[in-house]
């Protein structure tokens, strides 16, 4: 049962803190009243996002560092990545100071999602045409490579996001 206790937690990190019964699975009460959310960073979505910002980083770094050819490919690569690791960021953030309960007219599950889908589809087109375009530079293919796990990563997290939205839903809708 100690799995149903996490997805209450999960339902209320999420932004849905208003309804009866929404920090009834968070362990004391006193921990759920400060700006600062302790347990947060040790979830699986927060590692999941620390792990995200990293690959990203390095992918940034590795294309950036390179001796680069006259290619708009990596322009964008490099705005891609980087605009992907400032909003993961900002999510993280966001639930880290709990900033989900002054903010209650954004869904932030669904922004979450709909952020995830759109790094997902982005990373992986330029992943894409920055490894057929690496022209034997190590630090380029590297950085195609890094933004491929990037991919992968954001694939996890709209699965799990998808995976959450849903359990919240029809578990909001048996009460």
């Amino acid at each position: 049962m100690s799995h149903g206790a996490g997805l209450v937690r999960t339902t209320c990190s999420s932004g849905s803190s208003s309804g009866p019964g929404a920090g009834a699975g968070q362990p004391g009460a006193g921990s759920s009243e400060g700006l600062l959310d302790p347990f947060y960073p040790r979830t699986h979505a927060a590692l999941l996002k620390v792990a995200q910002m990293i690959t990203l980083l390095i992918a940034f770094i590795c294309v950036r560092s390179s001796l680069k050819i006259t290619y708009s490919a990596y322009s964008y690569f490099e705005v891609v990545t980087i605009c992907n690791l400032i909003m993961i960021l900002a999510f993280y953030l966001v639930h880290l100071f709990r900033l989900y309960r002054v903010l209650t007219c954004i869904s932030w599950p669904l922004s979450e999602l709909l952020d995830y889908l759109l790094s997902f589809v982005l990373l992986l087109v330029f992943s894409l045409v920055a490894l057929s375009k690496y022209r034997g530079q190590v630090d380029l293919r590297s950085g195609a490579i890094f933004g491929f796990l990037a991919t992968f990563l954001c694939l996890a997290s709209v699965w799990l996001s998808y995976k959450i939205s849903c359990v919240t839903q029809s578990t909001d809708a048996d009460v």
